[in-house]
């Protein structure tokens, strides 16, 4: 269950106010591939300045071609972007670097870090990837099968390093037989 704001947003339906206070970036870009990332950003918010494509690296043509043109990682920004263009208080992100190489993968992270910052933004990341869990965010929930096995903030957080979380994650792989 996750709860915002009293509401389930797990289970409930895509409601008004959930779409005015949470958005989501997922795994694979939630763009519509047929749109340049001009109309993409658009279609959130009609006034938004698109000088924030250039600050992604898009030049000016880039902006004005079929998504479908760009790289994965540029489609996860422009994807990150969109998704906090409007005015929200939650952001899900649910693997958004997995699909990426890892060169481009830091750069969505370091985007993310900064969008979040910036924005002031309660940030849940879903990741395998064990030094961003660590390297990111005030807190760090580790779960196997529905339970919390793991929960660090602050300090402890800090303390906690990659070989904490993978020795954990190794006992509960030969306990499942892996």
């Amino acid at each position: 269950m996750v709860r915002f704001e009293g509401e389930d947003i797990a289970t409930t339906g895509y409601s008004k106010h959930r779409r005015e206070h949470v958005s989501l970036v997922f795994q694979d870009h939630n763009l519509i591939d047929y749109l340049t990332p001009e109309e993409n950003l658009r279609l959130v918010n009609p006034k938004a300045d698109m000088k924030i494509l250039e600050d992604l690296g898009l030049s000016r043509e880039e902006s004005k071609r079929n998504i479908m043109h760009l790289s994965g990682g540029q489609r996860q920004a422009v994807s990150l972007i969109m998704a906090t263009l409007t005015p929200i208080d939650f952001l899900i992100l649910d693997e958004h670097t997995a699909a990426l190489d890892p060169k481009t993968a830091e750069i969505i992270m370091e985007l993310t870090d900064k969008v979040v910052k910036q924005k002031k933004l309660t940030a849940v990341m879903v990741t395998h990837n064990l030094r961003y869990a660590v390297e990111y965010g005030s807190r760090l929930v580790m779960m196997d099968r529905g339970n919390i096995i793991l929960d660090k903030a602050g300090e402890d957080k800090k303390n906690t390093s990659i070989d904490d979380i993978l020795a954990i994650f190794n006992k509960i792989s030969i306990e499942c037989g892996n």
